[in-house]
């Protein structure tokens, strides 16, 4: 059976008697603190940290993921920066216009005023193409395609009263392999955006070989223009000719039309005297408009193709001359000019010997009418049969 133990009431002085020590006792030695005491004694107490919710593992992979997307991102940008696949907006003046030989030699006033007003209108839609000099480069940045573009906002930084130096442009940043890349984005844009002049193409052929880019003629004509059919190829490499011995001395270069200019070259081929004779004719001259050149070099050529055309729906190949006075018309052509060019090529054909190989295929051209401007002329007749 079980031990059944009394209940007593609850003293009031129980806490009281139990805290002070009897009479004559010696005081007891003190104990470890206890906690509802520590704040008495210790006045500065530290707080407890706070309980931590999670684990130190997940902290650490949380970190470590969001070092690594930081870094993904920072990649994927560099990547599409050097892929040129990134727009930026750069200080206008920390882009060279002059880093290559341009192709266009003039811009059309009435052409350039439209874009200025679309980009005033519209802001700019396009960017240009610029290649990343390295950081000591001054200007640090080289124009490859957007000239006119760039003029345009020079412009207009001008109008609005923007100070030069704040001016931007926005760019896309190239990376080309070799200077005839860069090259060929320069002429590829003009070729799609703006047709240029027979004479423009036919100069960065040459000015491309000068500045080391190709190694000859041909191979910059048919890197730079590979994509235009031979056909045009063929009539670019006619203007050679004529941009070795006139450039810098015509004043109105791109106003020549393809028949003009292919003319012009078999006239400097007939005769190694013609293109110092025309040379000293023009500085002599000293032309003041595109329609005074023009009739000058046909009245030294005999070409009837010189004169300003005066159809309006000229074909969008040719450069069209505008401004002649009614008081003051270019002079015309002199007229036995033509019949004497027209006989020198009746005696050329009918000095020709051809000779025609079945086995081989070859067909062998001789006597005293295979001339440089023969060749010429059988180029453009292959050319046009192709």
């Amino acid at each position: 059976m079980a031990k059944r133990r009394r209940l007593t009431p609850p003293r009031a002085d129980f806490l009281t008697s139990a805290a002070e020590p009897a009479a004559g006792a010696a005081p007891e030695a003190p104990g470890p603190l206890e906690t509802k005491t520590m704040f008495r004694l210790n006045p500065n107490p530290v707080p407890n940290p706070a309980p931590r919710s999670r684990a130190p593992i997940a902290d650490v992979a949380g970190e470590t993921s969001a070092s690594a997307a930081l870094s993904e991102l920072s990649q994927e940008v560099a990547q599409r920066r050097a892929e040129g696949r990134m727009v930026e907006r750069l200080p206008l003046l920390q882009v060279d216009a002059a880093h290559l030989v341009r192709d266009r030699l003039t811009a059309d006033a009435e052409e350039l005023q439209a874009l200025t007003d679309s980009l005033r209108d519209r802001g700019q839609q396009t960017p240009i193409e610029v290649v990343d000099r390295g950081e000591s480069a001054r200007p640090r940045y080289g124009l490859i395609a957007g000239w006119r573009r760039m003029a345009a906002l020079l412009q207009l930084s001008g109008e609005a009263g923007e100070a030069p130096q704040d001016a931007t442009v926005l760019a896309v940043i190239r990376s080309p392999k070799t200077a005839s890349d860069a090259y060929l984005a320069m002429v590829e844009e003009n070729e799609i955006r703006a047709d240029l002049s027979y004479y423009e193409r036919a100069r960065i052929v040459l000015k491309s070989v000068e500045q080391g880019v190709h190694l000859s003629q041909k191979e910059a004509l048919t890197t730079l223009f590979k994509h235009v059919s031979r056909a045009k190829r063929s009539k670019i490499k006619s203007f050679v000719p004529v941009v070795a011995a006139l450039d810098g001395v015509l004043r109105f270069p791109t106003a020549l039309s393809e028949k003009a200019g292919l003319d012009l070259a078999r006239y400097l081929a007939a005769d190694q005297g013609h293109a110092a004779r025309l040379i000293t004719r023009l500085q002599d001259a000293a032309p003041a408009s595109a329609e005074e050149e023009l009739a000058l070099i046909a009245a030294e050529t005999g070409s009837p193709a010189m004169a300003p055309a005066a159809d309006p729906d000229i074909p969008a190949e040719t450069v069209p001359v505008t401004g002649v006075s009614d008081s003051n018309p270019p002079a015309p052509p002199r007229q036995p000019a033509a019949p004497r060019a027209q006989n020198r090529q009746a005696e050329s054909r009918a000095a020709v010997h051809a000779d025609f190989e079945p086995d081989t295929g070859i067909i062998r051209l001789s006597g005293p009418g295979v001339d440089a401007a023969f060749l010429l002329d059988l180029e453009h007749w292959l050319a046009r049969r192709r």
